[in-house]
């Protein structure tokens, strides 16, 4: 079957409203039968996959994401982020970037972190005034920090399928993450000052103390994930583990955000949301191996070399491609796609696939807001039945943001190997 027909078919499936993973296995299928290849081979390759050790860790981050959405602990990080710098202009969408900062450093997840802040910050922003789209566009974006500040669960996959060291993987996030909250606050604290936007209500030195304090064990969360892993305490699947444990304790004993009663519900929804990212690698570990077996890697490799390109010429060319690919597929789909069939040609091109993951990573957070498939538009509109729309159009200036970061990381590899090298001495 020619490529030009797999993606037409791929194409019509998505159109017609199929599940990305439904369409990729659905595809695979197809192509494997239809050139008579043996279909019994696919289960082995599903099990050998999923047998990573490193994929052990996705389940537990998931749960730990889950009850820090719902346990309280993402209102606690709201609140102690508003102590700080909820009072000057822009306050509150200023807020949302540094709580959802926080909240990345604990769960690995965009989707549970633009959920949980949409459902706390957005009200609060409209009724301060915020113009309704801009509230939209500053969670949604921002939440996209899930993905990128270390622990990631993108960065994990990406280190399932190219052999990297998920530690190092998780430090070169940390540069350019912060550089995007930056990036995000300068843009805030601006539009704020052209609209007039005000600050929210000072605290009180006692509420100050009183949030602070009461923030102090979700604050510790980071510190004992991070910390362990970075110390050689704990392993990163045992980091999850205790991110897991800590969470549902946390949100138990000192939030109360929820009961012993709802914990098997909670846990419930989290196995679902895992396996959800389960059934998309499955799929797409199936499509990317369609891909491989054709020779598509093989043939990439010697038109780079027969053509002399150099690794910026590359690495344009990637950026579009997995611009276009974003905006149709999962996140998870596009790292399984891409990345072994582009793995082989970092080598020759002399680009270090440390720095190549952070890129692919941040074209991720761009997909995460580009319809149709943009899946924190969707997030925000279930969450605060606002129209896609209206969120579509208040995260337009952050995706600009995004692509001023992606070039700057694309093009200065140190931002993002920086921290790697100083630690490990790569």
């Amino acid at each position: 079957m020619s490529p030009v027909f797999a993606l037409s078919g791929f194409m019509a499936l998505l159109i017609a409203g199929f599940p990305v993973f439904l369409v990729l296995g659905i595809v695979s299928l197809v192509l494997f039968a239809t050139e008579g290849r043996p279909l019994v081979a696919m289960p082995q390759l599903f099990i050998d996959h999923l047998k990573s050790d490193t994929l052990v860790s996705v389940p537990f981050f998931v749960i730990a994401a889950t009850f820090m959405q719902r346990g309280g602990i993402a209102k606690a990080l709201v609140d102690f982020a508003y102590g700080w710098i909820g009072g000057v202009r822009g306050g509150i969408a200023l807020v949302c970037v540094l709580a959802t900062m926080v909240f990345s450093a604990i769960s690995g997840s965009s989707v549970a972190t633009a959920m949980a802040m949409g459902a706390l910050l957005v009200p609060a922003m409209q009724s301060t005034g915020y113009d309704n789209r801009f509230s939209l566009g500053v969670v949604a974006s921002s939440g996209t920090l899930g993905i990128l500040i270390p622990p990631s669960l993108a960065m994990i996959l990406f280190a399932v399928v190219a052999g990297e060291s998920v530690p190092q993987l998780f430090l070169a996030g940390v540069v350019p993450g912060l550089l995007q909250v930056a990036f995000f606050a300068i843009w805030i604290v601006y539009f704020s000052r052209r609209r007039g936007y005000v600050g929210g209500k000072p605290m009180s030195r006692t509420e100050f103390w009183a949030v602070n304090r009461r923030a102090l064990p979700a604050m510790l969360l980071p510190v004992i994930i991070l910390g362990g892993i970075y110390s050689g305490l704990v392993t990163v699947n045992e980091a999850a583990a205790t991110a897991a444990f800590v969470s549902i304790l946390v949100s138990l004993v000192f939030y109360k955000g929820c009961t012993l009663s709802e914990v098997p519900s909670i846990l419930a929804d989290s196995v679902k949301a895992t396996a959800v990212i389960f059934f998309i690698t499955i799929g797409a570990l199936a499509f990317g191996h369609w891909i491989t077996s054709e020779g598509l890697a093989k043939h990439m490799v010697d038109y780079v070399v027969e053509n002399d390109l150099s690794a910026w010429h590359f690495l344009l060319v990637i950026n579009a491609v997995m611009f276009l690919l974003g905006m149709f597929l999962e996140t998870v789909a596009v790292i399984l796609i891409v990345v072994p069939l582009v793995l082989p040609l970092l080598a020759p091109l002399g680009i270090d696939p440390v720095h190549f993951a952070v890129i692919i990573v941040i074209n991720m957070e761009i997909a995460l807001l580009t319809p149709p498939v943009g899946l924190n538009l969707f997030i925000m509109s279930s969450t605060t039945g606002a129209p896609v729309d209206d969120v579509a159009r208040g995260v337009f200036p952050f995706i600009l943001i995004l692509v001023v970061l992606l070039a700057l990381v694309t093009f200065i590899p140190q931002l993002s190997l920086f921290l790697p090298e100083l630690i490990y001495g790569r």
